[in-house]
């Protein structure tokens, strides 16, 4: 938009002084107006001033006379109180008014209340007011004298009243006809003032009437002129809005959006009415509250001269931004839109922020679609990495194990159900299932199996929190599952290609195919409910099945080894994991997996919650470096597993106030509880000591994992912990 430069000024400098000039004479006329009102109020109130005196020298005649009447009656009566109040009164307003009148002073009006200048009276009317004067200074000390000894019966005031009626009956006619004299001159000189004011107005309203006709008459085709030349600028500028490709538009301080904008706008944006608009109410709801507000902080810092424009500019928020179709069309899909602002200056000052819009959706999905194919090149290379290092026999089991754990957890989602005991059952099933799958990929290093899962885990969690349960909850779990499902068959795919001699078992004798992607969201919109055993508490995440029964002796302890070291790093904490009897002991085949699942949750446990960081341990006495011993025993009917750590111990303190806090017992019911009660709750669905969540620890499913497997194959276990010592876990499994 251009701005008027200096010469469109000088063109608008004829005009302005005309309507100044206009004005001028319409200012002149009223205020000669105001100023002759003035005048004919104060003659008014003049005229009203004679009068009053005329009435009030009247009054006084009458209140002399009956006085006179009544003489003799006694002072004190009502009657004789009343006349003489009355004739203190108007002899006090007489002497006022006179005074008042001839040297044109100030009166208030009792009426109205207001106070009034009077005019200064001249000539003629000095003379009536001199002479109305004269005669009242004879009236006024007769009265005068009189009323000093009125009321009082000790002396005779006869005389004085005598004198007082008689020089009463010869003033008073003197007096009012000065007073009617003096009136007659006032109205006749009100008369006159206002006959010239009628004149000067009417003079004024045709001066006024023919400046304009001549205001009109010179400046109207000049201002034609100037509409021709704005049209021509205006039509270049529509033809210009209407061939660019982009969306043009102004906005003001306000955020509102200017009355011309390139025809491109309407379309890029999806909206026919945008002139005029406010830009925050064209943006709500097609983009996010956040982003809007945003929005709104970010044109208001373009507006500040202080900021600079190239700094401002990096902090856009709708560069590159979804907007959603906000209209029912469903043949409109979402887009992107690139927001580019720009200052525009008049002089120094920021009129205007100039915005140009662009739609990048085709640059933006095909970023996408490159990303997508970068995230599946990197997550094929992390599996073939995988693949080449590390036993096939273990790539096998996982892939097997994953697909059992999918259609476990599909069987789960397929059980009907509707009461909220179930659809917590079934909430704490998947959990654990989901939780399991997790860790054996994180043990592998199989990042993109992890990432799903966590997402999948965060949701079930927030399902957890949720309180009200229902069925529709549970549909969101089928896009996740069937991501798992997929990469289990990339990976399987690829195992198979590389190697040949060991390929993967699709799915073991009593799993059935995989689920393609619409039998895996019917089952999951049939979603009720299932009874299970609760979720676990402060424990640690994953588990990893390891064939322990088909590796060799060695193999067990350096795999063990490097899971606990991995995990070590992630937690800024040194570990040395020891064993003397993993190596000589024979595990019965179908021991083997629980064997190894509870192996890794107590492990992982160990080093999350058990050893200390390595300053945490300098300051206790101990070394930087922690020990967990893994033994496993035959016992002839029984296998007894035992993992052992010389960490921190179990804090039972620590846990009566995380379950006060949490709201689980009241304070004292928690004080009241014993060790073996608060280990139960350390087992308990939903527990856990670990302030934030990761991927090795604090979601608290571990311990039900290792407590579900304990139960299911009969099995006993046992803890024993010294609080800053050492933490010991004994779990016996029967091999019958």
């Amino acid at each position: 938009m251009a701005t008027i430069n200096n010469g469109d000024n000088k063109r608008y400098r004829g005009l302005i002084i005309s309507i100044a000039l206009f004005l001028s004479l319409i200012g002149a006329l009223l205020v000669f107006t105001f100023y002759t009102s003035s005048l004919l109020e104060r003659n008014t109130v003049l005229i009203d001033q004679t009068n009053q005196v005329a009435n009030s020298a009247q009054s006084v005649i009458k209140d002399l006379f009956d006085l006179d009447s009544s003489y003799g009656e006694d002072t004190s009566s009502p009657h004789i109180q009343r006349v003489l109040e009355r004739l203190e009164q108007n002899t006090a307003l007489i002497n006022n008014t006179l005074t008042a009148i001839g040297e044109g002073g100030t009166i208030t009006d009792d009426a109205d209340g207001k106070t009034y200048k009077l005019p200064s009276v001249s000539g003629s009317a000095q003379e009536n007011v001199q002479a109305a004067n004269e005669q009242w200074q004879l009236l006024e000390p007769r009265i005068e004298t009189y009323l000093k000894d009125a009321d009082n019966v000790l002396v005779d005031s006869s005389d004085d009243l005598t004198q007082a009626v008689e020089q009463a009956k010869t003033s008073s006619l003197l007096m009012n006809e000065s007073l009617d004299d003096l009136t007659n001159e006032v109205f006749d000189d009100a008369e006159r003032q206002a006959n010239t004011i009628r004149l000067i107005q009417a003079l004024g309203v045709v001066a006024i009437f023919a400046y304009f006709l001549i205001f009109v008459f010179f400046f109207v085709r000049r201002l034609r002129e100037t509409d021709a030349e704005a049209f021509a600028a205006r039509r270049e500028t529509q033809e210009i809005m209407e061939t660019v490709n982009t969306g043009l538009f102004l906005l003001d301080k306000d955020l509102n959006i200017g009355q011309q904008h390139s025809r491109a706008l309407n379309s890029i944006v999806g909206s026919d009415r945008l002139a005029g608009e406010n830009f925050t109410n064209v943006l709500r709801g097609r983009i996010s509250d956040k982003d809007l507000k945003t929005t709104q902080q970010f044109i208001e810092q373009l507006y500040n001269p202080r900021v600079k424009e190239k700094l401002v500019d990096s902090l856009n928020p709708l560069h590159k931004v979804m907007l959603h179709n906000s209209s029912d069309d469903k043949g409109l899909n979402n887009r992107f839109l690139d927001f580019k602002f720009s200052r525009v200056y008049e002089d120094k000052d920021i009129a205007r922020i100039l915005v140009n819009v662009n739609d990048v959706s085709d640059a933006v999905y095909l970023e996408q679609r490159l990303e997508k194919e970068r995230s599946q090149n990197d997550m094929q290379i992390e599996m073939l990495t995988t693949i080449l290092n590390v036993n096939p026999k273990i790539i096998n089991e996982f892939i097997s194990n994953t697909q059992a754990h999918i259609e476990r957890m599909n069987n789960i989602l397929k059980n009907p159900g509707s009461s909220q005991y179930e659809l917590e059952g079934k909430l704490n099933a998947i959990y654990r299932e989901m939780h399991s799958l997790k860790g054996e990929a994180s043990a592998l290093k199989l990042h993109s199996f992890t990432k799903i899962a966590s997402e999948a885990e965060d949701k079930l969690h927030a399902l957890q929190n949720q309180g009200q349960l229902s069925g529709n909850d549970f549909l969101q779990l089928a896009v996740h599952l069937d991501d798992l499902l997929s990469l289990s068959n990339t990976i399987a795919t690829l195992g198979e290609r590389i190697n040949r001699s060991a390929p993967p078992k699709a799915a073991t004798a009593n799993t059935q195919a995989p689920l393609s992607d619409s039998a895996l969201k019917d089952s999951v919109a049939k979603t009720a409910a299932v009874n299970s055993q609760p979720a676990s508490s402060n424990s640690t995440d994953g588990g990893l099945d390891i064939d322990l029964g088909g590796e060799s002796n060695d193999d067990r302890l350096s795999f063990y080894n490097e899971f606990v070291k991995e995990i070590a790093a992630r937690q800024g904490k040194h570990v040395q994991l020891k064993s003397t009897t993993l190596a000589q002991t024979h595990i019965p085949a179908h021991l083997a997996k629980p064997i190894k699942e509870i192996s890794i949750q107590l492990l992982r446990n160990a080093v999350v919650h058990g050893i200390e960081a390595p300053s945490v341990r300098h300051s206790a006495g101990k070394t930087e470096v922690g020990t967990i011993d893994l033994e496993v025993q035959d016992n002839g009917s029984d296998v007894t597993l035992v993992v052992q750590d010389d960490g921190q111990g179990i804090d039972y303190d620590s846990i009566r106030n995380k379950l006060s806090t949490e709201g689980r017992f009241s304070e004292e019911e928690a004080s009241q509880l014993s060790q073996g009660d608060l280990l139960k709750q350390l087992f308990s669905s939903g527990f856990s000591t670990k302030e934030n969540a990761d991927e090795d620890g604090g979601r608290g499913v571990g311990l039900d994992i290792i407590k579900a497997q304990v139960k299911d194959y009969n099995g006993k276990l046992n803890v024993n912990s010294e609080l800053g010592q050492m933490t010991r876990f004994v779990i016996t499994l029967p091999k019958a």
